[in-house]
Parts: C-alpha cells; structure tokens; sequence
C-alpha cells in the first residue's frame, strides 16, 4: 500500500496561523469512540501532520447535551502524550446566550474542561440576528489581549454582518476574522461560492474553514445515519440523499470511497485552508488522507463531474441562511 502523504500546511486567512489541511472535529466524536481508540487516533492524527482539533464545549442553546466531548478530548490528548505546542486548538465562541454568558465565562469554562490555558483560535457562532457586531468583535479582541487565544473566525454569519465586522475591526485598529468556517460540501455550496463569501475569498480577504464535508455522513454513503447530525438550510437534505448515488458511482470510477471524493472536492477550491472532518475509527482516517492524492491527481475532472450536484445554487442567495 502507498503510504499517504503528510498533511499540508496552509495559512488560516490573512494575518492568520499556519494550519494543517486537515482538522478533526469534536462534535460527536470523541463521546462515540471507546477511550484508547481515540488515544491511537489523537497519536495518529499528530504525526500524520493533522494536527488540528476543533473542540467545543457542547451545552448552550440547540447544543444543550451536556456532552463530554472536550472533556474527554483533553484527557485523551495528555494520555497520548501530545505536548500542547504540538496541535492546534480551535475552540467555539457561541452566541446564543452572549452577552448574558459573557466570552470570558466561555473561555474559563472551555479551557478548564480541556485542562489548558488557551486556545490557538476560536470560531464565533452559531450565528444570532441581530448581533451587536462591534461588541462581538470588542469582546473577541479582548479575549485576545487576556491571552486566550490569538486568531478568530466567524461560523455561518450573514455576509452583511461579517463585513460590518471587517470594517470596524480595522477603523478600530482591533484584530479581525481571518477566517469564516462554513457548511461547504459538494452539494451545498452557496455561501461559500456565491458572490457575498465568495468575493472575501477571492480577493485573499478570508480563509475558507470547511466543514460538515460530509452532510451528516450522507455524501459518505450512510444515507440515514442515526447519530444527530447538523441542520438542513434550505431544507435540501433529500436531494443530498439522491446526489450521495452519483457521488458513490464517481467514486467507483475513481477507486475511491466516497468520503475521499467528498474531501477531495473542497481541496479543489482555492480558498480552503482547512477542511474539517469526524471520524470514529482509525480506518476511516487512514482512508481520508487519500483524498490528498485524489485531489491532486484528479482535482479539475472530479470538479467538472461533481458540479452537476451542487444542490443549493438557488438557496441562501441573499447571502444568509
């Protein structure tokens, strides 16, 4: 078996960290695997040159499971023996109670559950209407000089108010978004390439963080999966469903799984810095970081046969969810 390459680097926006391609979510994740498997995963992750988790403390708002995800991160991470300066950390930022649970109370209560002293960057989300954007972006620069954490993204933002959160970030010689992580797959595309995102990452003003590459595990192969999965804007989910054949069929043509077109697909786009996935098995992995190849070897044929399915190039076209 060819032995898959180490995971690149590229940089998270203008301004921003240097970060693997690759980067392993939390959500439901590290609370679906037995503990010592995700010790073996973490340890694998690492040295393949993914070292990038993007873990959250799961229990405000839709997110109100009280899930151990981060914790068990934490202790799965200091049980492989992984030296803090060896991953990046990106942590969550939510809105839904902000401002009456303020950033700082988030953070202490983030960073204890994991057991570190900060993060390297954060993600504000899920997104709330209407936002006081300068208090947000007041607060996240404050965090910033405490020393919690050093970059920041947006999750799902209305384009409007990422862009009022870019212009007063520089009137105010304050620290601004490098980077906007999107639900972005090959069936759901819109804000990510659509001409409010996109003209941010076009013109080198953000970094793509793409995430959910997977619709759930549907684009994967697992039609219905059983687990939660995240929500459906523009309600297009069975349509996902009937484009998961085609991807399936793409796949075969490619001796390829799937989830490797799925991936391979977001590297095709320029603007990626990092492509967020959940795995729950070392195997599942392994098969991902062939989509490094994949999408090097076959990157122009794979998007000309797959954009038949962008699913929701009539959604969001306002720019919003």
């Amino acid at each position: 078996m060819t032995e898959a390459p180490r995971v690149p680097i590229r940089r998270l926006g203008p301004g921003g960290p240097e970060v693997p391609l690759f980067g392993l979510g939390s959500w439901n994740t590290w609370d679906r695997m037995e503990f010592d498997d995700a010790v073996t995963l973490l340890r694998r992750a690492v040295d393949a040159g993914a070292a990038m988790f993007d873990v959250a403390h799961y229990n405000m708002g839709p997110h109100a499971e009280q899930a151990r995800t981060d914790i068990i991160f934490g202790e799965a991470v200091r049980a492989a023996g992984i030296a803090r300066e060896d991953y990046h950390l990106c942590g969550k930022l939510w809105l839904w109670e902000y401002p009456t649970t303020s950033f700082t109370q988030q953070m202490d209560t983030s960073l204890e559950r994991i057991g570190v002293e900060k993060a390297d960057s954060v993600v504000v989300g899920d997104y709330m209407s209407p936002p006081d954007i300068p208090s947000i972006v007041t607060d996240v620069a404050e965090q910033i000089r405490a020393g919690r954490f050093d970059s920041w993204g947006v999750n799902n933002w209305v384009a409007a108010d990422l862009e009022t959160a870019l212009e007063f970030a520089d009137r105010e010689g304050l620290v601004p978004p490098s980077f906007a992580q999107l639900k972005y797959s090959i069936a759901r595309r819109s804000m990510a390439e659509g001409p409010y995102y996109g003209e941010h990452f076009s013109a080198g003003r953000l970094a793509l963080q793409a995430s959910d590459v997977f619709e759930g595990g549907i684009l994967a192969g697992r039609k219905f999966p059983e687990r939660k999965i995240g929500a459906d804007p523009g309600g297009i989910r069975d349509a996902i469903r009937e484009a998961a054949d085609r991807v399936a069929e793409i796949a075969a043509r490619h001796d390829a799984t799937a989830a490797q077109v799925a991936i391979a697909f977001c590297l095709t786009n320029p603007a990626v810095a990092n492509v967020l996935f959940g795995v729950s098995r070392l195997a599942q992995f392994e098969e991902n970081l062939g989509a490094i190849r994949l999408a090097t070897e076959h990157g122009a044929e794979l998007r000309a046969e797959l954009d038949p399915l962008w699913t929701d190039r009539a959604v969001n076209a306002d720019g919003s969810w």
